[in-house]
């Protein structure tokens, strides 16, 4: 019981909303933190040079105003408005009179910090001097009663009124202390505003992931019922959704025929003595043949739902293969069930009169990408019309398992390598049709085991070119319905596979 408890907590923490909320507070945390510093190492900095600017303004906008010729009210409503829009205290003295213009409630005897311009050079070697020129300094200095920091401009106009200009900077730090206790309070309630945002949108996201997967499983389990709604939104999830939605279909449809012809089979059980064995090999045929694209398409469906490919062209490959792997199983199950069909007697021929000659140079035609592909000489010398009574249909089947075959195993032998078709006319009733191709002969187990479900004379074929190992049996199966002759014979330098066919009818 604790051990479930435990998987328990740990599936919630893999989670993707617990991944993306932690991710969210981890992003918030950072950034204040990195807020905080940024402001301990730059505000103050950063405010002393503003002031800076804003006194060395004043002293400019001072200047420009006696230059023209501006009123004493005027002037003095400028000082006003600047002393309470900066915060500063603005000294302006007459030299000729002594005549003093501020705003500032201190007296101007408590006030010692009028030079003149000789003396402005000395000043400007003081260590905190902000700014200098010929006509102005600019430093930080502390008040003697109070120890605290100031901006202190000092200048002389160019009517010659000497200009003295000071502001707190004590402020700041505790701006800056206020500053600091609002980032982590706004921190502290963005966690708990991100938790709410990560679990109203997560579900946008996870829920349909999570939606997949259960139907993937189920699936799995060929249960095929559970299908995917799309949303309005119609994005990536939804056309990996809809992939599924079609790939569960075709399964459906496929094992729903491969059911529905199962039943048949069952009826016919009662009827034929070896029904039963081969029922069961059947069963295991398929069983042993679909678990390998069963298993892929779980993969890859496990592997999307996981998100393990972020970009779109890594989810569109993962669905194609899902997609390619149905379409693979579903061509599967179709041969078995026309095999099975064809082995039991089930399926009808349509027989007619046709060309076989005709026929072979067709089934060459289609399979010239094959031949030219590995420079294959093809020999057919029958260029006179052989009627034969079959169902072409099948007939091209059995034609094109045996020159495919004959292209894959093909081998160069003393140096030929070639594959020569040949038609005969075996008697007055059967016609003879042989594919010969260079390659090594058979043992005697091949011999007999080629005609078999699924044999391959190479087991270490890809899954690509080796085909279903079921070519050889529907060849079996075909030949069996018409109780014609067909085989293969070790022949010198390679093997011969041939079959009979019925001569037409009037």
């Amino acid at each position: 019981m604790l051990k479930e408890r435990a998987s328990s907590k740990f599936q919630k923490a893999k989670s993707i909303r617990v991944k993306l909320f932690l991710s969210l507070c981890i992003t918030i945390i950072i950034t204040i933190i990195f807020l905080v510093i940024i402001n301990n190492l730059v505000l103050e900095t950063f405010y002393i040079y503003n002031k800076k600017d804003s006194v060395k303004n004043i002293y400019d906008d001072l200047n420009n105003k006696y230059n023209h010729n501006d009123s004493y009210s005027e002037i003095q409503d400028f000082v006003r408005e600047q002393s309470s829009r900066n915060n500063v205290d603005i000294y302006i003295r007459n030299p000729s009179t002594n005549e003093i213009l501020t705003n500032s409630k201190f007296k101007i005897e408590n006030i010692e910090t009028f030079y003149k311009l000789s003396n402005i050079k000395e000043n400007a070697k003081w260590r905190d001097v902000l700014y200098k020129s010929e006509n102005v300094v600019i430093k930080i200095v502390k008040d003697k009663v109070t120890n605290k920091p100031h901006i202190v401009l000092q200048g002389v106009l160019d009517n010659q009124y000497e200009l003295y200009i000071r502001t707190p900077v004590s402020a700041i730090k505790e701006s800056l202390r206020i500053s600091n206790q609002v980032l982590i309070f706004v921190g502290i309630i963005s966690v708990m505003v991100s938790a709410i945002i990560v679990s109203i949108v997560s579900k946008r996201f996870s829920n349909p992931i999570l939606e997949l997967n259960g139907i993937a499983k189920g699936m799995s389990k060929l249960d095929f019922s559970k299908k995917y709604v799309p949303s309005d939104s119609y994005d990536e999830l939804d056309e990996l959704g809809i992939s599924i939605n079609m790939m569960s279909e075709r399964l459906e449809h496929t094992i729903k025929e491969l059911k529905d012809n199962n039943d048949g089979l069952e009826r016919d059980i009662k009827e034929k003595s070896k029904i039963e064995e081969m029922r069961t090999q059947f069963i295991s045929d398929v069983s042993h043949e679909l678990k390998t694209p069963i298993a892929l398409i779980q993969g890859y469906a496990e592997g999307l739902i996981e998100n393990v490919n972020k970009d779109d062209e890594s989810r569109k490959f993962y669905a194609e293969v899902i997609l390619d792997e149905a379409d693979k199983m579903d061509k599967l199950v179709k041969q078995l069930l026309e095999l099975m069909k064809l082995e039991y007697g089930k399926r009808e021929f349509n027989n007619s009169n046709f060309d076989v000659v005709a026929l072979t140079q067709e089934v060459i035609r289609k399979c010239d990408v094959m031949i030219k592909e590995k420079n294959i000489d093809v020999s057919f010398e029958n260029a006179e019309p052989i009627q034969v009574y079959a169902d072409d249909f099948y007939i091209e089947q059995v034609l094109t398992n045996y020159l495919t075959n004959a292209i894959k195993y093909l081998q160069e032998v003393n140096g030929k390598k070639s594959i020569v078709i040949d038609i005969v006319e075996k008697n007055k009733e059967f016609v003879r049709v042989s594919v010969y191709n260079t390659g090594k002969n058979f043992t005697d187990d091949e011999m007999k085991a080629i005609w078999g479900r699924f044999y391959k004379i190479d087991a270490s074929r890809n899954r690509e070119n080796g085909g279903t190992g079921i070519g050889l049996s529907l060849v079996k199966a075909v030949m069996n319905n018409y109780k014609n002759k067909y085989g293969v014979n070790n022949k010198k330098d390679g093997v011969e596979f041939y079959f009979e066919l019925n001569k037409a009818k009037d």
